[in-house]
């Protein structure tokens, strides 16, 4: 066995996947600049690092379930107001997951609340944070399917590793007791320990058509609202399907009508 050989198999057995592909080439290149070992061992340590941050990265993304068209770079912030963009900058960074706040998106639906949402879950999973997108209504069924099968609290548990959940369209669940009652759990559960994400047509002082008690619309909203940034999509934020349908009404309105020919005499 080659000295070449030996290497890759000890990377194999270390599971250093990159870092076995790039050996031969790597080494060649540090043999004919005359690298020092230091130099070397860190490119090569280098390539492992990276290789091992894009592999995570593709699992975090495969597992996040976003939307892949509603993304920062396809998003059109000329819309938004500027007091929305900074906040949107802001949210990016990544800074609120660590401090376990809630990011929560209010206004009339097209108004680019969910795309907005999953443009930041998107920036999130490129540093490396796992992150999962779920219409609410999906996200109450989960929990009621592992409630009847006695196996909530596992669920939950699983539902844990995500250090943030976009909740969309919170206002579109069927508002059963039932429901109700796992929806709220999962808030609870999730307090003051991991971000959620929530979009939202209903402004909270209609939230107990989702909660129906008081009492419980009123600690949900509590533990939602406490170490959280609220961005509002009010009526300076035009409604994009709106704008889609009138350019695609102007396009027809555009396009000429051929007159038919006009029949033969007999």
């Amino acid at each position: 066995m080659t000295p070449l050989e030996q290497v890759q198999q000890q990377c194999a057995l270390l599971a250093l996947t990159t870092a076995a592909s790039v050996f031969p080439t790597l080494s060649t290149q540090a043999t004919r600049e005359n690298w020092s070992l230091e130099q070397f061992t860190s490119a090569w340590l280098g390539h492992e690092v990276e290789g091992r941050r894009q592999r995570r990265i593709a699992r975090l993304s495969q597992e996040a379930h976003l939307p892949e068209g509603k993304t920062l770079a396809t998003l059109d912030q000329s819309r938004l107001p500027l007091r929305l963009r900074r906040t949107v900058a802001t949210l990016c960074t990544g800074a609120f997951v660590e401090r376990a706040d809630n990011v929560l998106l209010f206004g009339l639906p097209g108004r680019g609340k969910t795309h907005v949402a999953a443009a930041i879950g998107h920036e999130l999973v490129q540093q490396g944070h796992p992150v999962l997108f779920t219409p609410t209504y999906a996200l109450v069924g989960r929990l009621l399917r592992a409630n009847r099968d006695l196996e909530l609290e596992r669920e939950l548990r699983r539902l844990d590793r995500f250090r943030v959940v976009i909740l969309d369209d919170i206002g579109y669940v069927q508002q059963s007791r039932q429901e109700m009652e796992v929806l709220f759990t999962f808030l609870a559960e999730r307090y003051e320990r991991h971000s959620v994400i929530i979009t939202s047509n209903l402004i909270f002082s209609a939230w107990d058509r989702i909660f129906q008690d008081p009492l419980t619309t009123a600690a949900a909203i509590d533990r939602v609202v406490h170490h959280s940034v609220i961005l509002e999509f009010g009526a300076e934020v035009t409604s994009l399907r709106a704008e889609v349908a009138q350019k695609r009404q102007q396009a027809s309105a555009s396009i000429p009508t051929s007159n038919p020919a006009p029949a033969d005499r007999p």
